[in-house]
């Protein structure tokens, strides 16, 4: 089972790409709404992958992965972003992400950042 928690204040735009996710058994979604939610959540709850939209209201989607670093580094982060490739590249080195995502991710990216996380979880387990 993979626990993920998407991380936005605007659940329509991530709706597709829940959808996406819903569909696969080994999949457990939750939401937060804000980074401090978020935080507050993977402090206290196991999981293997946190999406964060580009703006939780109260902090960044790149700052929301700075600290899921800090409190846990095994947790993996996806991160939405309007960015171009180079430039959200240069503002999240170091952060290890697994991914960008579009602003209204699809259940494609869904599928794709799932088949991503079982190959990082299979290498490290």
């Amino acid at each position: 089972m993979y626990r993920l928690l998407l991380v936005t204040e605007n659940k329509d735009a991530f709706s597709d790409f829940a959808s996406g996710l819903s569909t696969h058994a080994v999949v457990e979604l939750a939401w937060a709404e804000s980074g401090r939610m978020a935080l507050d959540m993977v402090a206290k709850t196991p999981v293997d992958l946190v999406v964060a939209d580009e703006d939780l209201g109260d902090m960044s989607g790149l700052k929301l992965a700075y600290k899921v670093l800090s409190v846990n580094p095994m947790i993996n982060c996806a991160v939405a972003s309007g960015l171009s490739h180079e430039d959200f590249h240069e503002a999240s080195e170091g952060l290890g992400l697994l991914a960008q995502l579009s602003l209204q991710p699809d259940a494609a990216q869904a599928d794709d950042l799932l088949r991503h996380l079982k190959k990082i979880k299979n290498l490290s387990g």
